[in-house]
């Protein structure tokens, strides 16, 4: 049964807990990307027989496998993908943007330009479930940023399939190339190459803790979009809601693992009683009860405070992935909230709407990195370059406090470099 603690009453460290996974998995995946540098494809099919049961020939998805999950997909669910893929391209087209240029006296010039990263590598679940929402979300932004190159790994099936919907969700955003790959080792083929997979620029996409992992050991080698952590919502809601929707709003992240955390945040605790009845009624009902009995158990947790704006400020110091303002007036109170990666706004906007349909992104910050970090974005696939132009005038003029400068530092050859160029 879900944990109701009256803030204040109880310390602040068990109100803020999160969870955190004991076992470390940083040896076992740094072998296995040692490994796959080593051995390529070959390290590639091997795992895929130890982690997946399947002998595979060959890695890559062909074009015929993906024409025909398309064909035989149900048509009412493809039209739901290109509403939702069209949501999302609107939403994130307004998130382009140019370079700029100053123009100063002298002839000087300095500026910025922005040019889309070449290859990004898309990493896709394939476990206790697949997510072809994640196909969307992660590579509509990367084409709308102008990669050339978007190649996706996700894990096969036993027969050596990949799942159909993610096909076709691949199909509809317009992703480049699919491997069946996944685990660390995907992961490490993205950031090193295979024969057959190539090397990428950029790593994106959520995965499970080896994922992560090697993620997190790959970076610098290439970019990485964010470490995820296990999925969380929290849920700011007073006592005029629907206790059903709100433990209903609350299993929807609970059902993903059993490490997900779902927290209700209210200011009242006949709310707070009458939500945990609810969960009691629902979590039976569920197919993936079992998780998300395991997640509500051990993470989830319901805080009764003593207003909303106090509900608001304990919000703000978890920093939720997704956060609903379960409120009539939701608008009142977005000023204040200062850290979460996405917010749903009043009693009917479920967070599952953003997982699949509204057009904002769903990789978000998880473990309180949204008090630093930002959801995926077509920022997440550009560079920025900036450049400087100075004529032979203008370097005349500054020449001499550009030397100061550097010799302030010990650095004499800087100081040379500019002052050998005056007149």
């Amino acid at each position: 049964m879900i944990k109701i603690y009256k803030f204040g009453e109880v310390p602040s460290e068990e109100i803020f807990a999160r969870f955190s996974p004991t076992a470390s998995v940083e040896g076992v995946v740094a072998d296995i990307i040692a490994e796959v540098i080593k051995n390529k494809d070959a390290a590639l099919k091997a795992y895929a027989q130890k982690f997946d049961g399947v002998t595979l020939d060959t890695l890559e998805v062909s074009q015929a496998e993906i024409d025909a999950a398309y064909e035989n997909a149900d048509k009412t669910f493809v039209a739901v993908l290109e509403e939702a893929a069209e949501n999302i391209r609107q939403f994130h087209s307004k998130q382009v943007r140019d370079g700029f240029e100053i123009h100063r006296e002298d002839g000087v010039v300095i500026g910025q330009k922005v040019t889309p990263i070449e290859k990004v590598g898309l990493y896709v679940p394939g476990g206790t479930a697949a997510y072809p929402s994640t196909v969307l979300m992660d590579s509509i932004p990367a084409k709308i940023a102008g990669c050339k190159e978007i190649v996706m790994v996700t894990p096969p099936a036993k027969d050596g399939s990949v799942n159909p919907d993610i096909l076709t969700a691949a199909k509809v955003a317009g992703v480049t190339r699919i491997f069946k790959v996944g685990g660390a080792q995907a992961v490490a083929a993205l950031a090193y190459g295979t024969e057959s997979v190539p090397k990428v620029d950029k790593i994106v996409g959520p995965g499970n803790a080896y994922v992560a992992e090697a993620k997190k050991q790959v970076f610098g080698k290439v970019s990485i979009d964010m470490i995820a952590g296990p999925s969380e919502i929290l849920v700011v809601a007073d006592d005029t809601n629907d206790a059903a929707h709100v433990a209903a709003d609350l299993l929807s992240q609970a059902e993903h693992d059993k490490m997900a955390s779902a927290v209700l945040v209210t200011d009242s605790q006949a709310f707070a009683e009458k939500v945990s009845a609810e969960l009691e009624k629902q979590i039976p009902l569920l197919p993936r009860c079992e998780i998300a009995r395991k997640s509500i158990d051990d993470n989830g947790k319901i805080i009764v405070a003593d207003n909303l704006l106090q509900a608001i400020e304990i919000a703000n110091e978890i920093a939720p992935e997704h956060l609903e303002l379960c409120v009539d007036n939701p608008f009142d109170y977005l000023d204040k909230v200062e850290h979460a990666g996405s917010i749903f706004m009043g009693k009917y906007c479920p967070e599952a709407l953003g997982d699949y349909f509204a057009g904002p992104n769903h990789t978000l910050p998880t473990s309180g990195t949204a008090k630093f970090s930002s959801p995926l974005s077509v920022d997440d696939f550009v560079k920025k370059t900036q450049y400087s132009y100075y004529t032979e005038t203008a370097l005349d003029k500054v020449a001499d406090k550009v030397a100061l400068f550097a010799n302030k530092e010990g650095l004499h050859a800087h100081a040379k470099s500019a002052v050998i160029r005056k007149k």
